[in-house]
This record gives C-alpha cells, sequence and structure tokens, in this order.
C-alpha cells in the first residue's frame, strides 16, 4: 500500500470480510482477531488480489513490504529532512539490524535499499518538479541530498535527462511508487 487511498480500500475489505482492523498503515494491517482461519485467509488473499494487493506470510516478504513502506512513508510523506543516517533509522524503525534488512531486502528484491531509496527519491523529485512549487535547492534539500549537483546528477542517471529537461517535457514519465 503506498497511499491513503489504497489503505482505504484495504481496510474495507477487511471490513467486508468481517475483520475490524484496529489499525491500517503503509504495508500492514494489524486485526483485532488473533486468529483466522484457513478458509478467512483464503477469502482475504482473493479479495486483497481483486485490488492488486497480497497478503503476505512469508516473514521475509513481511520485512521487505516494511522497509519498502518505511521508505515510501520517509521520502514520500515526511515534512522535513531525516535527521538521523537512514540505516539508522530503519533498524530503529523495524527494531532489526541494518545488516540483516539489508541481507533479506536483497534477497528478495532484484535491487538494493540503497537504489529503492534513490528510486523514491527521483520520483519524488520528478512530483515536485512537475508542480513546479518548490526550487531545485529546496527539493535537493527535503529529499536529504548533500547538494543540488548531487541531486542532479542522480537525476540524470536514473531518468537518462536533466532536471530542466524533465520539467520542460510535456511527458513526464511518473511511476507509481510500487513499481520498482
Amino acid at each position: 500500500m503506498v497511499c491513503d487511498r489504497c489503505k482505504t480500500a484495504v481496510k474495507s475489505a477487511f471490513l467486508e470480510l468481517g475483520f475490524s482492523p484496529v489499525s491500517v498503515t503503509l504495508g500492514e494491517v494489524e486485526i483485532a482477531s488473533p486468529s483466522i482461519t484457513v478458509a478467512q485467509s483464503d477469502k482475504l488473499k482473493s479479495a486483497l488480489q481483486q485490488l492488486g494487493f497480497e497478503l503476505l506470510e512469508d516473514r521475509k516478504k513481511q520485512i521487505v513490504a516494511q522497509i519498502k513502506a518505511t521508505i515510501v512513508e520517509l521520502v514520500h510523506y515526511a515534512t522535513e529532512p531525516l535527521k538521523i543516517n537512514l540505516s539508522d533509522y530503519l533498524s530503529n524503525k523495524l527494531d532489526t539490524e541494518y545488516s540483516t534488512l539489508s541481507a533479506i531486502f536483497s534477497e528478495n528484491e532484484p535491487l538494493t535499499i540503497e537504489k529503492f531509496i534513490i528510486k523514491q527519491k527521483i520520483e519524488k523529485a520528478k512530483e515536485l518538479l512537475t508542480y513546479g512549487e518548490k526550487s531545485l535547492s529546496e527539493i535537493a534539500f527535503l529529499l536529504n541530498y548533500s547538494s543540488v549537483a548531487h541531486l542532479s546528477a542522480q537525476f540524470k542517471k536514473n531518468t537518462g535527462q536533466t532536471t530542466s529537461a524533465f520539467k520542460q517535457s510535456k511527458l513526464a514519465g511518473r511511476k507509481t511508487l510500487d513499481k520498482f
């Protein structure tokens, strides 16, 4: 789940199946009932698949989903730059050593955590450039880049075009947050 509409759709699916979600956050649903029957699990899987989601029962896949949700939340919804190292932030938030998180992520995804973060930052930069409300300096600061030059270099490397060319293009080729 990568947006508020996703969370609402998932919550509705749980409610329609008779579950009482205590909380619905990016990538995670906590329900009041501690156990689910196999039949309930199958119905839930089917309902979520119809919405384009997946019920993750494998612990490693759950961790990967938590890592992604944490990064998406941090990059796309944070109102100010992170004040600690990202690896420390992830370790603290998920209560797991970063080396373990990194190994699990790389084992289950075609890219590293670092590359996933960069891709998310580039998508956020595209969004902010499209809106045109912030300068490139403000975007670099907001996304925790050390300089405008660093942001510009990563942007060009990942998109094949400069930030200026992107702003001028009518086809702003953005990707949905879950398609990396």
